[in-house]
């Protein structure tokens, strides 16, 4: 166990020398190791902050028992008060000190043992790890048979659970997007039984992934679509800058795109789904030699060849399979962007697909699956914020981050005719 004295905590450096006598329970070690030594740890850590109080006030009013008319500061005996220990809270007996103007002296150490930061990170942990607030109690060690855990019940650890996420949602939500580069923006959904979150996942030039934002509605309409990158915006989030954004091809995400940004923006469709939605039009036996040529289409470096490719194959479908041909055909261009853009190689396999953020939903549905009710958006907006603040401390650069640049090239090259036709036109 680490000695609290040699903690670095600047506030704790009036601290000197506290000897503290512990006994050492024989009969416990030898009855029982575990929870002998965890007793033993919490009774010395107990003594060592005792002492180290005491310490502080010694300071602070002088020795005890030695009268001194020049003193402020005078001791006001002992209090129950509470401290962090291993994600819960226990009893101490807290020296007193009070100043003749002030009133009541703070003692650094005790400021120090009893921050919340320690008991919130625990919180969060357990959450993250699945454990759900009922059983929190359950993964705590076991405190000494005279000491009573708190802040550790089912409603203390909800309250606490709603208090972070609320806070960490709201400084997520405000956070400015000026200072960030971000030539690409992914946008999907997740749903929660009648409700969906649509959730905004941005690249920046160096290839790192980051959150940008969440809204929650009641279906993926273009309002809630436009809701959402309308609050980007005002973040900071540039409405001029050319942007490759990838969708799934829902069409209020492409009609809201399309409003905002103009020929700001290129829409690079999910090729994934695109297979998907072909292949639920045909029957089982064709859909391997038809995802083929897909494959085959989208794997060219050719955008005309591609487009020849994939404009056969619906031509082909066209007649016993009309529903497959026409789902081909829409949004067919927005499937090539990318190869349009010269994009290759492992950035290419990254982008070609909505894969990055889906992998996100994963991860939240893994987050809240011991929710079993949701009683209001709010409640959603919190889980999902705090699941993906967990998420993002894991964000690695996505495969084919060295080739960022040359994208962000390759948009600047598109958006410069665009942007001289309109001042032709104006």
């Amino acid at each position: 166990m680490k000695s609290l004295t040699k903690s670095k905590n600047p506030k704790l450096n009036t601290v000197r020398d506290a000897q503290v006598e512990v006994a050492v329970p024989v009969a416990g070690v030898l009855n029982d190791v575990q929870s002998a030594f965890f007793g033993l740890c919490v009774n010395a850590g107990k003594a060592v902050l005792a002492a180290m109080m005491e310490q502080e006030r010694t300071v602070l009013c002088g020795p005890k028992g030695v009268p001194d008319a020049a003193r402020s500061v005078y001791r006001g005996g002992h209090t129950l008060s509470q401290v962090t220990l291993a994600g819960q809270r226990i009893n101490v007996e807290r020296p007193r000190a009070r100043h003749l103007q002030t009133g009541e002296v703070r003692l650094p150490s005790y400021e120090w043992a009893t921050a919340h930061d320690p008991l919130n990170a625990a919180t969060i942990a357990a959450i993250a790890a699945g454990v759900s607030t009922r059983r929190y109690r359950t993964t705590l060690d076991p405190l000494p048979d005279d000491e009573q855990a708190l802040a550790a019940s089912k409603s203390a650890v909800s309250r606490r659970f709603v208090a972070l996420s609320t806070e960490r949602l709201s400084e997520w939500l405000t956070s400015r997007l000026e200072a960030v580069k971000l030539p690409v923006v992914m946008i999907d959904c997740i749903h929660f039984n009648d409700r969906v979150v649509l959730v905004a996942l941005g690249l920046d030039a160096d290839g790192r992934k980051r959150v940008l934002g969440i809204r929650e509605g009641s279906s993926e309409n273009t309002r809630v679509v436009r809701s959402l990158i309308s609050d980007l915006i005002e973040r900071g989030l540039r409405a001029d800058a050319p942007r490759l954004w990838i969708i799934d091809g829902a069409k209020a995400l492409r009609r809201a795109i399309n409003e905002i940004f103009g020929t700001c923006a290129l829409v690079q469709r999910c090729q994934e789904h695109k297979r998907r939605n072909v292949l639920d039009h045909l029957p089982e036996h064709m859909h391997a030699s038809v995802e083929r040529a897909m494959k085959d289409a989208w794997e060219s470096h050719d955008a005309a060849l591609a487009r020849r490719q994939l404009e056969r194959l619906a031509n082909s479908l066209a007649k016993p399979h009309p529903g497959a041909a026409a789902s081909l055909r829409e949004g067919l261009a927005e499937t090539l962007t990318l190869i349009e853009l010269g994009v290759k190689d492992a950035l290419y396999k990254t982008l070609r697909t909505t894969n990055p953020i889906e992998n996100l939903n994963g991860l939240i549905a893994h987050y809240t699956h011991n929710v079993k009710r949701w009683r209001d958006g709010q409640m959603v907006l919190r889980w999902v914020g705090t699941a993906l603040h967990e998420a993002s401390g894991g964000f690695r650069a996505v495969r084919g981050f060295r080739d960022m640049q040359r994208l962000d090239a390759a948009l600047a090259r598109h958006a410069r005719p665009a942007a001289d036709a309109q001042r032709n036109v104006a």
